[in-house]
Parts: structure tokens; sequence; C-alpha cells
């Protein structure tokens, strides 16, 4: 997930039958758990998926910071008509992501690309993506790789009309807040699940205000859930206490 040095080490633990992606320090970049490899193991990256509240079938999703390749897997499982394209600047996670973490080869869906995810951004077409999401970190994983006013405006770009950004902040309140900031200059709505016991704080953001109705999103969350094993309540009732200051 590293944007800012091409060449930091992958390190890898396991525990209690996970397996943990490390950039050569004890901060975790991803996991897999051995015997569900397709399944998403940490909470923050569920919650990354809260788009599928707002969004049925997406044609073009798109990750920035592979990670353990967790949602690059489970979105290249789970929405078979759609194209799956993750972005990644270290070559070193690629390889680890094949070898270690069952990450697929390239096909006609699937593109795994090693770059700076800023300059792809740069060069896709307005309007090409559906639903975006971002978990760009170095090895210290202290706040974000890419945060500035300018990569939130590529990130708006890229999205259809109706297009959706889930993003991971991890970091200190000031942290949150700038990158908070920064993506509601570009976007009509951003919204935020409360902090994980990671540390992370996932926000979700609009390019078109959305017509919340709660009880329609809770409907939804159990469809999600029967469908495809994620916690959704948990996400409505975060977006809820988030709407009520809570």
């Amino acid at each position: 997930m590293s944007q800012s040095d091409s060449l930091d080490p992958v390190t890898i633990s396991e525990h209690e039958g996970v397996r943990y992606l490390h950039l050569g320090t004890p901060w975790v970049q991803g996991a897999m758990r051995l015997d569900q490899p397709d399944q998403l193991e940490l909470q923050y990256v569920q919650q990354m998926m809260m788009w599928q509240l707002f969004m049925d079938q997406p044609e073009h999703i798109t990750q920035l910071g592979l990670g353990a390749a967790s949602l690059t897997k489970f979105c290249y499982q789970h929405y078979p008509t759609a194209r799956i394209t993750a972005v990644e600047l270290n070559p070193n996670v690629i390889r680890a992501c094949h070898h270690l973490f069952e990450l697929p080869p390239n096909d006609e869906r699937l593109n795994v690309i090693q770059s700076c995810a800023f300059a792809q951004l740069q060069q896709w077409d307005a309007a090409s993506v559906d639903v975006l999401q971002v978990d760009l970190y170095s090895a210290n994983a202290d706040n974000p790789a890419l945060e500035s006013l300018d990569f939130y405006q590529e990130c708006a770009r890229v999205l259809t009309e109706d297009g959706l950004l889930t993003v991971n902040i991890l970091g200190n309140e000031y942290v949150h807040a700038r990158n908070l900031h920064h993506l509601q200059q570009h976007f009509a709505a951003v919204a935020w699940l409360p902090e994980s016991h990671d540390g992370n704080i996932v926000a979700i953001a609009f390019k078109n205000p959305p017509a919340v109705d709660f009880d329609e999103l809770y409907a939804r969350a159990t469809q999600i859930t029967m469908a495809y094993g994620l916690p959704a309540s948990e996400w409505v009732e975060g977006l809820e206490a988030w709407m009520q200051g809570d």
C-alpha cells in the first residue's frame, strides 16, 4: 500500500489462523484468514464495502492500495459482471498477494496495475469508475500517503455521476479532520462511521447527495448480510449515529 517508497519490504506474520501483511513494521497492511481466504477479515476493510448500501451492481470497481488484496478478491468474486481494477505502487506487495494471499492473475475483468495511484488517476477518463475504494498507507501508517485536495479532486473526477468513494483514514484527530475537510470540498456529501477498534475511520463520499431512508437502508443491510456475510446493519447504525451527531 505504500505510495512513498516502492522498495518497502514485505514481511508476513501469522496468528491463530490469520496471515498478516506488513511493510517491515508491526503495522498491519492487510490480513487473510487461511481457511476463508475470500472473506474480509478486518473490520475496517469490511466497512470499505458500505457503498453496497447505495449501489447494487457497479460496472467498474477500483481499489487504490492493494493491501493483502482482500477487497480486490472479494469484489472479483462477488461482482462477476464488474471490471475490477487495483493500483499498487509497491511491486513487492503485488508479488506477495499473488504468492501468499491468493490474488488471481489479471484477466479480462481483473487488472492489477503497478503504479502511483495519483498518477494513475490522472490518466483515467472522467466518469469512468463507479466505486473507488482508497486505502493508501506507507509502512509507518501514521497518515494516508495521498490526502491532498488535488488527490481527492482527481478521485471525484474519475467517478461517474452517481459514483461513490470509500476511504480508510488512519491517524490522529487532526489527520481525520484534514482528510474529511478535503473530501467535503469535492463531494456533494460525506459521512463516516465511528472509529473502529483498529483505530481506523472509514468515510463514504457521494458525487451526488443521496436520498437517505434508514428503513430502506436497514432492509438493504439485511440483504447484504444474507448475500455477502458482511455486518451491514452496523454500517447503517453508524451512519444513523453520525447523522444524529452522536
